[in-house]
């Protein structure tokens, strides 16, 4: 017997610390077995204190009084489907007549402490289905994307959802994007976690920034054009409209419009020309595009206006030429001048990290989504990579990318360096891979002193 105690209480005490030190590890050996008996065993009680059941049909209440039996209980939702997942548990609903969804949505929080889940989070798969997503414990807290994360042609793995699912940046679908954030908020890693991802897919990356490239440059050897200045990024977005217009030359004398031609035969993108004939895609990548706007001079307001129209002209025509845009920042609003709203306008996805004040929050969410941006407001300093993301549909949820250090990032960038493509047009701001030591002048307040 005591034996039995021995190893009930080494069990115990090993749970314990997995639960605290290693939380998946724990979730995956004994978190999983509780919770779906727990989830089980009080499914039918908490649906009727939620107020997610519905009376039971008249012709049962009938044969009840006939046969003078009980009344008949409330009827909750049909579980169609309970599945366990790595972070935690997928139960799908089937919903009895004159239930909704909405109803279910409204519940999570009370479902989340019922069933003693970390979250909850519902969605409608079809008509009078729902999935419920169940968490067992903090995803966000420590980043780990899953190793078999699936990746396609311009479609990549980012981020980790606060449901446990992988976040995708897929250009496909949603072209453009805006992701704004406070200093050390996180935006840097998720711009980084990106170019990783994307430096393993035939596509050129062309990158903007202004900070005299101190966040890209470091990643040249995978770009196939680079600008440190706004005055050679009005001049790099010059040569990407004059490449827009060359592919579009070539999708038009490529459209076989017969009689005899079939539908899907016909092409109105880069994507419907044949491999031999399709030009590379290219993403463009502008880092505090505040810097790209803002101006103190006549002169500079020219320059100004000619890159705002630029990056508009190029985020309402760019995507069926095969070119994206990632605008990043730390505030994308109206005070940067005429034509920023136009161009947020064509922004479909809005990544907003930590920001200082509301209405930053607002300039991601508010034309979109308005109950995102409260939710941004109140992102902790403590949690840098937490970030809320949301599309053009009005949905939105949290995610967290994981910490990818600049080295990890270069190492990534060298080793499919050879993936680089060569665009003719943009030849002239090809970023030059030799780097000589050069002095550098050290400023006198951060020279040392001299004794």
């Amino acid at each position: 017997m005591r034996w039995l105690i021995a190893a009930v209480v080494l069990v115990a005490v090993l749970a314990g610390l997995l639960r605290w030190r290693r939380p998946a590890w724990y979730w995956l050996s004994f978190g999983v077995t509780f919770a779906t008996c727990r989830v089980l065993g009080r499914y039918r009680a908490v649906m009727d204190a939620c107020g997610l059941t519905v009376p039971p049909p008249r012709w049962r209440l009938a044969i009840a009084r006939m046969a003078n039996r009980p009344v008949p209980e409330p009827r909750a939702p049909r579980i169609l489907r309970l599945r366990p997942t790595r972070t935690g548990l997928v139960l799908r609903l089937g919903l009895r007549p004159g239930q909704d969804a909405f109803d279910v949505a409204a519940s999570c929080d009370r479902l989340r402490h019922s069933f003693g889940m970390f979250g909850v989070t519902s969605r409608e798969i079809r008509s009078g289905v729902v999935e419920l997503r169940m968490t067992g414990y903090d995803v966000l807290r420590r980043v780990q994307m899953p190793a078999g994360a699936e990746r396609s042609t311009m479609r990549v793995p980012v981020a980790l959802r606060e449901d446990g699912d992988v976040h995708y940046r897929d250009y496909r679908t949603t072209p453009h994007a805006l992701t704004i954030g406070a200093t050390k908020s996180g935006k840097s890693v998720y711009q980084r976690n990106l170019v990783v991802e994307l430096a393993a897919q035939e596509v050129a990356l062309v990158g903007i920034d202004c900070k005299q490239g101190v966040e890209l440059f470091p990643l040249a050897r995978r770009f196939s054009a680079l600008a440190d200045n706004p005055d050679t990024a009005a001049d790099l977005l010059d040569a990407l409209i004059a490449h827009m217009e060359d592919v579009y030359q070539l999708i038009r004398a490529e459209q076989r419009i017969t009689a005899d031609t079939p539908d899907a035969d016909i092409a109105a993108d880069i994507w419907d020309l044949p491999d031999r004939l399709r030009p590379v895609p290219i993403v463009l990548i502008v880092d505090e595009v505040a810097e790209l706007a803002l101006f103190a001079t006549k002169d500079e307001e020219k320059r100004r206006d000619r890159i705002i129209t630029a990056l508009a002209r190029l985020a309402q025509l760019g995507r069926a030429a095969g070119i994206y845009l990632e605008i990043c920042g730390q505030r994308f609003g109206s005070e940067l001048g005429k034509g920023i709203t136009m161009l947020r306008a064509q922004l479909s996805v809005r990544t907003a990290h930590r920001v200082n004040d509301e209405t930053s929050a607002n300039m991601a969410f508010g034309d979109i989504a308005p109950d995102a941006a409260l939710a941004t407001v109140q992102i902790p300093v403590s949690t840098p990579g937490l970030a809320i993301t949301g599309d053009a549909s009005g949905g939105w949820s949290r995610i967290r990318t994981p910490h990818t250090s600049l080295r990890a990032a270069v190492d990534a960038c060298n080793k499919h360096a050879h993936l680089t493509p060569e665009l003719p047009a943009l030849d002239a701001f090809r970023p030059v891979l030799a780097s000589p030591a050069v002095p550098v002048a050290i400023p006198a307040s951060a020279a040392p002193a001299t004794p």
